[in-house]
């Protein structure tokens, strides 16, 4: 299931020059947003909840998860090079579990890595504050990954419409609306982050039950679905 000159060629693409230095803009902007909080009002369990909620969970996992998964494969389709991909005898469910795995890890390394870092500058890790955004991250990431790979895999305009549903279900009718909440990937990983505290300091409108049964099933469906989408590419190109 996993092709290591695939992955290869995957993360070639998805670290090049250029979008390397995109994906690495909003950590390094969280770690410096930490050190000044911490330098100015010092060490705030509360603070650094805040933020790590606020900016790495709600706005910076999502943006690198469009980066990365939409990335992975959706330039590929653009330019007709996905083609020669599809020409070796390599099943389809292999490459788009590559990619996945590709895709989840360079999310990871992006945003779960400065959550943990941005937490402990924040007030070191009091109230475990840190370690649970970092394991909300690692798991959003996972979710993420897969939805926004689906994407790249059904539209041209993967990033428009990963960005639409970050920033505008998540992060706008996920803080309005209640209900939106609950079809929210970063609800379900607040929930696990939850788990982690045991406090008050991380909370999800989700129950663990249900945010990991979600998590689950939306990372499986949409890998499962974009290997569909890659026989239909594959089909559509031989017709």
């Amino acid at each position: 299931m996993y092709d290591p000159t695939v992955a290869r060629l995957t993360y070639r693409g998805l670290l090049g020059r250029r979008r390397a230095l995109i994906l690495c803009v909003l950590p390094v902007l969280l770690i410096v947003i930490s050190a000044a909080v911490r330098g100015f009002a010092g060490a705030d369990d509360q603070v650094a909840s805040d933020l790590l909620g606020g900016f790495a969970l709600a706005t910076m996992v999502p943006i690198i998860g469009v980066i990365a998964g939409t990335g992975a494969i959706g330039p590929e389709i653009d330019d007709g090079s996905v083609v020669y991909l599809l020409a070796k005898p390599l099943k389809r469910p292999t490459i788009i579990f590559t990619k996945l795995i590709v895709a989840i890890a360079v999310t990871m390394a992006f945003s779960a890595v400065p959550t943990f870092i941005a937490g402990m500058i924040l007030n070191g890790n009091g109230q475990q504050v840190a370690v649970a955004y970092t394991v909300a991250a690692l798991v959003a990431s996972i979710a993420y990954a897969a939805l926004f790979l689906l994407l790249g895999t059904v539209t041209r305009h993967a990033v428009v419409f990963g960005l639409v549903y970050a920033l505008v279900w998540e992060a706008l009718f996920g803080s309005l609306v209640s209900g939106a909440r609950t079809l929210s990937v970063q609800q379900w990983a607040l929930a696990v982050g939850h788990k982690v505290t045991g406090g008050d300091l991380v909370t999800s409108d989700v129950g663990l039950t249900t945010a990991t049964v979600l998590l689950v099933a939306v990372t499986v469906l949409a890998t499962w679905y974009a290997g569909q989408r890659l026989r239909s590419l594959t089909l559509a190109g031989e017709e």
